[in-house]
């Protein structure tokens, strides 16, 4: 886990689209301990967290966040308890997604999914449902 394996970046250069969260996380330091984290920001290249523990521009880790484990070293540190990290590697886009909760499959259907007449709807909205589509010379049924 060298420090001449990361990009180099400065930082606020940043080609990677950045999802907001508050999700638990963990940070491995080089002595082995973990220690808790608050995960705020992801990408494919790093992640923002917030840690009571303090950490120098430089320092080498590893994220751990369910099953995403990526080495990762401090790019920022600032506002008192947050840290900006740069991964080793950058991680897969649906490790992003899994973290997030979502998937791509997850995210089209919701998307551009219509929803059914009888899904969510009283007997009362159906019945004017029926009625508005007689009214239009449309057949609406909800079976």
């Amino acid at each position: 886990m060298g420090a001449e394996n990361f990009s180099g970046v400065p930082a606020g250069q940043r080609s990677a689209k950045r999802n907001r969260v508050l999700l638990a996380a963990r940070l491995r330091t080089s002595a082995f301990a973990e220690v808790d984290a608050r995960l705020r920001d992801l990408s494919r290249k790093g992640a923002l967290v917030e840690t009571n523990e303090v950490f120098s521009v430089g320092d080498e880790l590893v994220f751990i966040r369910g099953g995403t484990v990526v080495p990762a070293r401090v790019a920022w540190t600032g506002g008192g308890n947050r840290v900006g990290l740069e991964f080793l590697r950058q991680i897969d886009e649906n490790e992003v997604l899994i973290q997030l909760g979502t998937s791509k499959s997850n995210q089209s259907q919701q998307r551009f999914r219509r929803p059914a007449l009888h899904e969510g709807l009283s007997d009362h909205e159906r019945k004017l449902a029926r009625v508005w589509g007689v009214s239009v010379g449309i057949n609406v049924t909800g079976d």
